[in-house]
C-alpha cells in the first residue's frame, strides 16, 4: 500500500473519530442542558408556580420530587433503548434520544401553572419529566459508546471523557440561563414567563443536534458484532445471564459520584437559600465556575486513566469525595461568597475523579454485544437509587436536624463507602495495563504470555 493511501485512511480515520467526539459531546451536551435546566427550575421556581398549595418547605419537596422522578424512568429508558442500541446499532438510537429528551423539555416551556389549571399542571409536569428521564436513559450508554468504540488504542479513557463533558457544558448552559433571566427582568415577570425561555430554547437545539449526529457513523465495534453474527437477541437476558456480578459492580461504582454530584449541583441551591439566607445566586456562580473547571478536570483524569489504570484513580475520586464531605459544608457554612464557590469547585473537581474514568471504565465491563444495555442499566439504576433519593433526601435530613448539614455529609461518606469497596471488587479494565502487569508477571515467573485479551487494546 504507498504512502499516500495509507496517509489518506489515516486522515480518514481521524475524521471519523472526530465527528464521533463531537457528535457524542454536542448531544450530551443538549441533553444534560435539558436535564439540568429542570433540576435548577426544580430547586429554585416550580415550588411557586406548580406547588402554591403548600408550604414552602412541602412545596420544594415535591417539586424535588418531580425531579427525581425522572430519575425512575431511567432504568427503564436504559434497558428500551439499550436493546435497540445492542440490536440495531447506537446511531439511531441516538437520534431517538434526543428527540424524546427535546421536545419533553421544549413542553415543559408552554405548560400552564398551578393557578391556571389546577393539579393538572403538577401531573403534566411529572409526565413530561418522566418522559425526560426516559430519553436520558438511553442517551448517556449509547453517547459513551460512541466516543468509547471510536477511540484508538489506549486512548479510551480520553475519549471517553469527551461525552462526560456534556454534563458540565450542559449545567453550565442550564444556569447561565437562570442566572441571566433572573437578574435582567423583575421577580414577577421572571416567575410569570422568564423561566420558561430555557426551556423553549431546547426546540433550537434539537435541530442543532440532530444536524451534528445525523453525519456520525455507527462505531467499529458493534460493526464487528454484525459481521461476526454476534447480536443479542434478548440483549437484557443474556446480560443478566453472563454478566450479574458486573451489573452489580457498575451500580456500586456509581453510587457516590451520582449521589454527591446532585449534591453539589441541585441541594446545594436550596442549602444556600434556606439555611444561609443568602441569595441562590451565590451558589449558581459557584456552580458555574466549577463547571468551568469541571470540563478540563474530566478530560484530564481520563487521560489519567489511560496512563495508570481506571481502578486507582476512581478509587482516588471516591475517598477523596468522602473526606471532603465535612469541609464542603464548613466552608458553605462561613457565608462569604468565594468560600462558598471554592467548596463547590473542589467538590466537583473530586467527582471528576470518578466521573472522569467512568465512561471508559462502564463500558469495557461488558461485552461489546450487550454493552449498550449493560453500560446504560448500571449507569441509570444507580441514578434512580442515588440520584433521585440524593436531593429530597438531603431536604429532609436538613429540616430534621435543624438546618445542620451533618447528616447529609454522613450520607455523603457512606455513599463513598459502598463505591470504595465495589471498586476494589471490580477488575482492572484498561488492557494496556493489564498487558504491563502480565508482561512483569510474566518477567518473574519465565513464563510466555499468550492471552490475545491481555494484550488487544
Amino acid at each position: 500500500m504507498s504512502p499516500a493511501v495509507v496517509q489518506a485512511s489515516k486522515s480518514h480515520d481521524l475524521d471519523i473519530q472526530r465527528r464521533a467526539r463531537l457528535a457524542s459531546f454536542i448531544g450530551t451536551t443538549i441533553e444534560w442542558y435539558d436535564f439540568y435546566l429542570y433540576g435548577t427550575a426544580a430547586a429554585l421556581v416550580f415550588n411557586k408556580i406548580f406547588f402554591t398549595s403548600y408550604s414552602a418547605t412541602v412545596g420544594t419537596i415535591m417539586a424535588l420530587f418531580t425531579f427525581s422522578a425522572g430519575f425512575i424512568a431511567r432504568p427503564l429508558g436504559g434497558i428500551v433503548m439499550g436493546h435497540f442500541g445492542d440490536r440495531v446499532g447506537r446511531k439511531t438510537m441516538l437520534i431517538i434520544s434526543l428527540l424524546t429528551m427535546g421536545i419533553a423539555t421544549a413542553l415543559i416551556g408552554v405548560l400552564p401553572a398551578y393557578g391556571s389549571i389546577g393539579i393538572a399542571a403538577p401531573l403534566l409536569l411529572l409526565l413530561l419529566r418522566v418522559i425526560q428521564g426516559f430519553g436520558v436513559g438511553g442517551e448517556w450508554g449509547g453517547a459513551v459508546l460512541v466516543a468509547v468504540e471510536h477511540a484508538p488504542a489506549g486512548r479510551r479513557g480520553l475519549f471517553g471523557a469527551w461525552p462526560q463533558m456534556g454534563v458540565p457544558i450542559g449545567l453550565l448552559l442550564a444556569n447561565t440561563v437562570f442566572l441571566v433571566s433572573h437578574h435582567v427582568m423583575s421577580e414577577s415577570a421572571f416567575l410569570s414567563w422568564g423561566w420558561r425561555l430555557g426551556f423553549l430554547g431546547s426546540f433550537l437545539l434539537i435541530v442543532v443536534g440532530l444536524l451534528i449526529r445525523l453525519k456520525m457513523e455507527e462505531t467499529p465495534d458493534f460493526q464487528k458484532v454484525q459481521e461476526r453474527d454476534e447480536v443479542a437477541r434478548y440483549p437484557i437476558a443474556e446480560l443478566f445471564k453472563k454478566q450479574w456480578r458486573t451489573i452489580l459492580l457498575a451500580i456500586g461504582i456509581k453510587l457516590s459520584q451520582n449521589s454527591i454530584f446532585y449534591i453539589i449541583t441541585v441541594f446545594a441551591l436550596t442549602y444556600v437559600d434556606s439555611a444561609l439566607g443568602l441569595s441562590d445566586g451565590v451558589a449558581l456562580v459557584g456552580v458555574m465556575v466549577a463547571c468551568c473547571v469541571s470540563c478540563f478536570s474530566l478530560r484530564f483524569f481520563g487521560w489519567l486513566s489511560d496512563q495508570y489504570g481506571r481502578r486507582p484513580v476512581y478509587l482516588m475520586g471516591a475517598v477523596a469525595s468522602a473526606v471532603f464531605s465535612f469541609p464542603f459544608f464548613l466552608l458553605m457554612d462561613t457565608r462569604n461568597a468565594v468560600l462558598i464557590g471554592v467548596s463547590i469547585v473542589i467538590a466537583l473537581v473530586f467527582h471528576d475523579m470518578m466521573y472522569g474514568p467512568q465512561a471508559a471504565y462502564m463500558a469495557e465491563m461488558f461485552d461489546a454485544n450487550v454493552r449498550y444495555s449493560g453500560a446504560s442499566f448500571g449507569y441509570q439504576f444507580a441514578t434512580m437509587i442515588a440520584g433521585a433519593v440524593s436531593p429530597v433526601l438531603a431536604v429532609f435530613l436538613l429540616d430534621a436536624a435543624d438546618k445542620q448539614a451533618w447528616p447529609i455529609a454522613l450520607y455523603m461518606i457512606g455513599m463513598s463507602v459502598l463505591t470504595v469497596i465495589a471498586t476494589v471488587l471490580a477488575p482492572e479494565t484498561h488492557r494496556g495495563i493489564r498487558r504491563i502487569r502480565a508482561l512483569a508477571a510474566t518477567r518473574a515467573d519465565g513464563q510466555v504470555l499468550t492471552s490475545p485479551q491481555l494484550i488487544d487494546d
